[in-house]
């Protein structure tokens, strides 16, 4: 008699965005994501993506293919990729060309996540394209062209272009033999609609949008159009996570991210992430503790065995085997400026 078949242990991922605290340079914050990773790595996890935002004085994940890079030599095994690029900020052939020297320098190890937000306020995505460069709105309603393009380009026969009397090859690396993996980003319906269409796998940002998850994976599936590369649909999401040996402590440790979002939320000014002894000494309004609580709601935040249960929780209701953890946790006044002790106890915790 055979036993039944076990279901398969949940993988976990990290999303990060290289928060900068009220103690820490960019420097600083770059080694302790680079530290991050690393614990990643020792521990598991999938795969490591860093974010593409501009302007911010709390984060320091300003271009994904140069973290990517370093992320990428500091590690081993773990998969390293973007989440993602803000591709109406980039030119198509840039992207491709960063992201097919990253695949040929660590083969098998490249994601390249797509978002179609620019991720930043206009004054700096004017700066980011140039005067010259097209309207915001026209990249946005070209961005089906440019994830095609970027495909294109990247792949090992490149493209061949009509200029005058003669074609001429196009290529984003001269000698290409494998591909860096490509996958849509959203938080709406639309990259949902979109990734179906082009067979790609996909990923919705629930750590941000917390709503409309169900939807968007559900019109995903069924919609999706099988492609050479990726007979079956594949997709997961993201959501933000503190873990701690008490569920009081993870609560004290969310609330500087907490304080974040409702900055981001309420257009208040954003300054770098205040260490949890300076969020606790803020005094919030009963409407701002509430929204603040709402939000967390949504987020997983406890002890180990919980916070594991709720990850499987997500992971079930939603039909995916991978889940990508944003670790939001903050740190202790006289934490050394250079890691992220809190941030790399909650992906221990989760993984042991």
């Amino acid at each position: 008699m055979t036993s039944p078949a076990q279901p398969s242990p949940l993988a976990l991922s990290v999303l990060d965005l290289v928060p900068v605290r009220s103690d820490q340079t960019t420097g600083d914050a770059i080694a302790a994501s680079r530290r991050l990773a690393q614990v990643a790595d020792e521990h598991g996890y999938r795969r490591y993506w860093v974010a593409e935002h501009h302007n911010m004085p709390a984060v320091a994940a300003t271009n994904p293919p140069v973290l990517i890079a370093m992320l990428a030599s500091a590690t081993e095994r773990i998969r390293v990729g973007s989440g993602g690029v803000m591709l109406p900020n980039h030119a198509p052939l840039v992207v491709a060309e960063q992201f097919a020297l990253l695949e040929a320098a660590f083969p098998g190890r490249i994601d390249l996540g797509i978002g179609r937000a620019p991720g930043t306020d206009p004054l700096t995505r004017y700066v980011l394209r140039g005067s010259n460069a097209e309207s915001a709105d026209e990249a946005v309603t070209r961005f089906p062209e440019y994830v095609d393009d970027i495909i294109t380009l990247m792949s090992t026969e490149g493209v061949e272009l009509q200029v005058g009397p003669r074609r001429q090859p196009l290529r984003a690396t001269p000698s290409a033999t494998s591909l860096a993996q490509v996958w849509l980003l959203g938080s709406s319906d639309y990259s949902a609609r979109l990734a179906a269409e082009k067979g790609l796998p996909y990923v919705f940002a629930h750590h941000f949008a917390g709503q409309g998850t169900g939807e968007a994976i559900e019109l995903y599936r069924s919609s999706y159009r099988p492609s050479p590369e990726h007979p079956e649909p594949r997709t997961f999401l993201t959501v933000n996570v503190v873990v701690a040996p008490t569920e009081e402590e993870a609560r004290r440790l969310a609330l500087p991210n907490v304080q974040q979002m409702l900055a981001l939320r309420t257009g208040a000014p954003l300054l770098p992430q205040r260490l949890v002894e300076e969020a606790e000494a803020v005094e919030m309004t009963p409407d701002q503790t509430s929204f603040g609580q709402a939000m967390s709601a949504r987020w997983v935040v406890g002890a180990p065995e919980q916070a594991r249960a709720q990850l499987a929780e997500l992971a079930e209701t939603y039909g995916v085997d991978e889940v990508m953890v944003h670790p939001v946790a903050g740190a202790w006044a006289g934490t050394d400026a250079t890691v992220a002790p809190t941030r790399e106890e909650t992906l221990r915790l989760l993984a042991a």
